[in-house]
């Protein structure tokens, strides 16, 4: 399943700044002694009469880092049994481009952005195994598990040597996450995929509603239009950050490949 996920996200998206080209060319010259023949340029040959060969550019294989967040609030789901939550939705598609990451040969992380115990592993690896193993510890959804965000994605500079992608998928509940989002998208290419479960854009007719705050169990009075959350989408593309919003009810591959075909044609701008 998920490999056939992986392969809809990437058709047709291949000049993606997100998937990365493979072997670009990028001149022909003169045969030298030692020239592999493979690499003879015939047609440029025939025409001037001398051997000519292809030299290609090395592959920039930049890391790729997949912020997935595990906290309670992804765990609640309005949909009824055998439909995704927020949390699924999220290890779904984090892990097919993880799988993206690797066939196109990038070092790739995958992280948990919630409390469980992931093991002390987390910089980027071409190993599919290891990448398959933190895909594993994150499919378990949890109702009491706290957010660490914001610690993550700062955690994400730790093991940076040069910049790389980074995708966050989360329902961006946690106090200070998006700042710490818009400081990582100073230097890294920044794509957030908000998760949005439809009670939360569900109008309620009260003025005032009792909230409980999912991982800390903290409860609080909000005001109706308050429940949506705030809208950030601006803010994190005024900061560089290209941002889409997946609600749980709707098709995610559609709006994901539009994504990355847009980004490909040099386009940074969030889905709605």
């Amino acid at each position: 399943m998920l490999r056939r996920l992986a392969d809809d996200l990437t058709y047709g998206t291949d000049a993606s700044r997100f998937v990365g080209a493979g072997v670009d060319y990028a001149q022909t010259r003169p045969f030298s002694y030692g020239d592999n023949v493979r690499s003879i340029d015939w047609k440029v040959t025939a025409r001037t009469g001398r051997f000519h060969v292809k030299e290609y550019e090395a592959t920039k294989r930049s890391p790729l880092f997949v912020l997935v967040d595990t906290s309670a609030s992804m765990a609640v789901s309005s949909l009824g049994p055998g439909r995704p939550s927020k949390h699924d939705l999220a290890v779904w598609l984090g892990s097919a481009l993880a799988l993206v990451g690797l066939r196109r040969r990038s070092p790739v992380s995958i992280l948990s952005c919630g409390e469980r115990d992931t093991g002390a592993e987390g910089a980027p690896t071409l190993s599919t195994g290891r990448v398959w193993r933190r895909i594993e510890q994150l499919r378990g959804s949890s109702r009491v598990e706290g957010t660490t965000l914001a610690r993550q994605v700062d955690k994400v500079e730790s093991f940076a040597m040069h910049t790389g992608v980074v995708v966050v998928l989360s329902d961006l509940h946690e106090p200070g996450a998006v700042e710490a989002v818009k400081r990582l998208g100073q230097r890294h290419d920044v794509i957030v995929i908000e998760l949005r479960d439809p009670s939360e854009d569900a109008p309620l007719h009260a003025g005032f509603v009792r909230a409980r705050e999912a991982e800390s169990g903290r409860e609080f009075l909000l005001p109706r239009r308050g429940l949506a959350g705030a809208d950030v989408r601006a803010e994190l593309i005024g900061a560089g950050v290209d941002h889409l919003l997946l609600r749980t009810d709707e098709p995610a591959i559609p709006a994901v490949r539009r994504m990355l075909t847009l980004r490909g044609g040099g386009s940074r701008r969030g889905g709605r």
